[in-house]
C-alpha cells in the first residue's frame, strides 16, 4: 500500500453527496482495505508506479460531507450489502468507521423553503468544511462532488446551481476540489475569478467508470485501423438513486453530453446515434449498458460491433474517487494550482489534456513522477 512519509497528520475528504452510494462505498472500501480485509482492486494509485509519490495513506483519510438525505451511513451500508454492492458482514466489521464518518456529515441544500441567497449558502457550507478541518485536525481537505447529476443551469438564471454553491464553498474554505459528476461545479462563469484567485488545484468533470470507459478504449481502435464509424448508439438501464435522478430528461442530457464528447474528441466527428438512459428500479444499484457500433471496412463492407457492460457503478467509482482525493491532496501539498489536466484519465470531460485513454494514462504516470520529484 502506498504510504506518505513526508506528510504528518491526516487528510480530510469532504463528500458532497456523503450518504449516497458512491460515498458510502468509498468510506467502507477505504476502511476494508486499510484493515487488510480486501485488496485495493480498482485503485490505480495503489499500483507500483505511484509508490513513493507521497500520496496520503488510506489509513490517514478522515471523511465527512454534506447531504440532504438523513439515512445514516451504517444503514446505507447495510442496504448496499443487501443489494450485493458491499460484501456480506462488512458493515458490522467496520461499524466504527462508518459511524465516525456519519458524525461528520452536515445537512446540505438548498432545501425546499430555504430563503438564503447564494452567498449565505456558500458561507454556511464553507463554515461546515472549515469546522470539519479544525475539529478533526487534518492538515488539508479535498472536497469531492459525488452527488446526483443536476440539469444544466438555465441561461440567465441569477442563482448558482447547487453543485457550484458547494464548489464555491470549497474555494472559500481553502480546499482543493474534485467534480466526479457531470454537474456544473467550478465551471460556472460566475466563479471564474474566484477559481483563478484561489490558487487551489482542482480536477473534473464526470468520472469515467463503465460505458464511457469502454468507448474511450474502442474509439481509438477504429481510428488506428482506419475504419470509418458510421453510427454509435447506446442504451443504459439502471436503478437506484442514479436511475431516479437521470429519469429527469434535463439531468440525462447533462450526463449524455460527456458520453458523446468522448466519441467526438477521439473520432474527430460526432457519429450518428444517441445514448438513452432508462430508469429501471428493479435493477437497484446495478447497471447494464449496451452499445451498437456500425462501421465500414475495406471496399465498403458494412460491419457491426455490439458490446454489453454489466456492473455496479458505485463499486467502479469508489476506488477512483479515493485515488482522486489522494492525488489532488498531494498536488495541493506540492504547491500545484489550477486545473490538473494530468488527471484527465479519470474523467469524461477533463480539464484539458489528451483525449485518448492511453495518452491520458501516460500523462497520469508522468504526474506521479512529478509528485515524486516534489518530495
Amino acid at each position: 500500500m502506498t504510504t506518505n512519509d513526508s506528510t504528518a497528520g491526516r487528510t480530510g475528504v469532504w463528500f458532497v453527496g456523503a450518504r449516497g452510494s458512491v460515498a458510502t462505498t468509498a468510506v467502507a472500501g477505504c476502511a476494508a482495505v486499510t484493515a487488510g480485509l480486501h485488496p485495493a482492486t480498482g485503485m490505480v494509485a495503489e499500483t507500483p508506479p505511484f509508490a513513493d509519490s507521497g500520496l496520503p495513506a488510506l489509513s490517514s483519510l478522515v471523511f465527512g460531507g454534506h447531504d440532504t438525505a438523513s439515512c445514516p451511513l451504517p444503514k446505507r451500508a447495510e442496504a448496499l450489502t443487501a443489494a450485493g454492492v458491499l460484501p456480506h458482514g462488512l458493515p458490522n466489521t467496520i461499524a466504527g468507521e462508518l459511524e465516525a464518518a456519519d458524525a461528520e456529515i452536515r445537512i446540505g441544500g438548498p432545501m425546499p423553503g430555504d430563503t438564503r441567497d447564494d452567498d449565505e449558502l456558500i458561507a454556511a457550507f464553507a463554515d461546515d468544511i472549515t469546522a470539519f478541518v479544525r475539529r478533526t485536525g487534518v492538515v488539508r481537505a479535498v472536497v469531492v462532488n459525488v452527488s446526483s447529476t443536476e440539469p444544466e443551469p438555465a441561461a440567465g438564471d441569477p442563482r448558482l446551481p447547487a453543485s457550484s454553491l458547494y464548489a464555491a464553498a470549497a474555494l472559500r474554505a481553502g480546499c482543493s476540489y474534485v467534480n466526479f459528476t457531470p454537474s456544473t461545479g467550478l465551471r460556472s462563469a460566475a466563479l471564474a475569478d474566484a477559481v483563478e484567485a484561489s490558487g487551489l488545484p482542482h480536477a473534473g468533470r464526470d468520472g469515467k467508470t463503465g460505458q464511457t470507459l469502454l468507448r474511450s478504449v474502442l474509439a481509438p481502435m477504429f481510428v488506428q485501423r482506419a475504419l470509418d464509424v458510421r453510427a454509435w448508439s447506446g442504451t443504459n438501464l439502471l436503478g437506484g438513486g442514479d436511475g431516479a435522478a437521470l429519469a429527469d430528461p434535463a439531468a440525462a442530457a447533462a450526463k449524455n453530453a460527456g458520453k458523446e464528447r468522448v466519441l467526438a474528441d477521439t473520432l474527430g466527428i460526432a457519429p450518428e446515434g444517441e445514448v438513452h438512459i432508462d430508469d429501471v428500479p428493479a435493477l437497484g444499484e446495478w447497471k447494464t449498458a449496451w452499445d451498437h457500433i456500425a462501421f465500414d471496412g475495406f471496399l465498403g463492407s458494412r460491419m457491426i460491433l455490439q458490446t454489453i457492460w454489466q456492473g455496479c457503478d458505485s463499486a467502479l467509482a469508489a476506488p477512483l474517487v479515493l485515488d482522486l482525493a489522494r492525488l489532488v491532496a498531494r498536488a495541493h501539498e506540492a504547491g500545484l494550482s489550477g486545473p490538473l489536466p494530468e488527471l484527465g484519465f479519470y474523467f469524461k470531460d477533463p480539464d484539458g489534456g489528451p483525449a485518448a485513454l492511453a495518452e491520458q494514462f501516460d500523462a497520469l504516470l508522468s504526474f506521479a513522477e512529478r509528485l515524486k520529484e516534489s518530495k
